[in-house]
């Protein structure tokens, strides 16, 4: 749900949140045990040098271990809280199971306190619950995706979003991403069922500069208003078009539209349609 806020400074005018209020359960701090915390050097090397731009500052966080993998088989759940996670725009739900062991697994869309998940073979069709990928129905909405058994999910994490099973085949299955690309998966890589929690996230304007400095996002300068040593599209009296066949990055190479993915890549084969341009 879309918060508005009170127009008290320029700031304020037209920025929106979500209302955790009412999703997230109130007065519930991160697990101690389940959190730890670090200096980030983000978009920076070991030496210091930029090697990402546009990253750096944010605000002081504190990071949640995040169980992608769930491998507790045929031991039910219980969700006990939802919580927020400064890392990611989906919601984490923190699972208490039958043996006393707490986790945090990313929230679905439906998850509220007192929801049972499980992880198994043969778990019911249930939003939370995991299984085999190759035993999900073709139509089924499935999120935390393996691209190889065992490793964790890695496909489908963000707030709102959810793959479909579009067909299985020869020990193969078909899933539609929300890029639009079409991946093969192994049948026994596992899947978690149901949508991601947050589905409203995109709709929330940030209103101000500041904020995005607060989530560690460093300001982006058009290469049309640098001078022509520090980009192709610099230079020139007054406000200049481009001037060239085709828009180009800082370095030189072409922008905008062109394929970067490897040719030679192994995983190719894993795709069984590219995803649609500008989608």
């Amino acid at each position: 749900m879309i918060k508005k806020y009170k127009p008290t400074t320029p700031g304020m005018r037209q920025r929106t949140g979500i209302n955790y209020s009412a999703v997230l359960t109130k007065n519930k701090k991160a697990e101690k045990a389940l959190t730890f915390g670090g200096k980030r050097f983000v978009g920076r090397s070991r030496n210091g040098e930029i090697t990402v731009r546009h990253k750096g500052g944010g605000h002081k966080r504190v990071f949640r271990i995040v169980d992608f993998k769930q491998l507790k088989m045929d031991i039910p759940g219980k969700v006990v809280s939802i919580e927020y996670d400064p890392g990611r725009t989906a919601f984490l739900a923190l699972v208490v199971y039958k043996d006393g062991e707490k986790r945090y697994i990313l929230a679905t869309a439906d998850m509220k306190v007192g929801s049972e998940i499980v992880t198994s073979q043969n778990a019911s069709l249930d939003s939370g619950n995991r299984m085999p990928i190759g035993k999900v129905p073709v139509g089924f909405m499935v999120h935390n995706v393996e691209l190889q058994p065992g490793k964790g999910g890695q496909m489908i994490k963000s707030a709102g979003s959810f793959g479909q099973i579009m067909s299985h085949d020869n020990g193969k299955t078909q899933v539609l991403l929300p890029s639009t690309e079409i991946r093969i998966v192994r049948d026994d890589c596992w899947a978690s069922l149901g949508t991601l929690s947050n589905p409203d996230n995109n709709l929330v304007n940030i209103g101000k500069a500041g904020r995005k400095r607060w989530m560690g996002i460093r300001p982006t300068v058009r290469g049309a208003a640098m001078n022509p040593v520090d980009h192709p599209h610099g230079g020139g009296e007054g406000r200049a078009p481009v001037g060239l066949k085709y828009p180009k990055t800082p370095w030189g190479k072409r922008a905008h539209g062109v394929r970067t993915r490897d040719k030679k890549k192994k995983s190719k084969k894993f795709i069984a349609r590219r995803r649609i341009k500008n989608k």
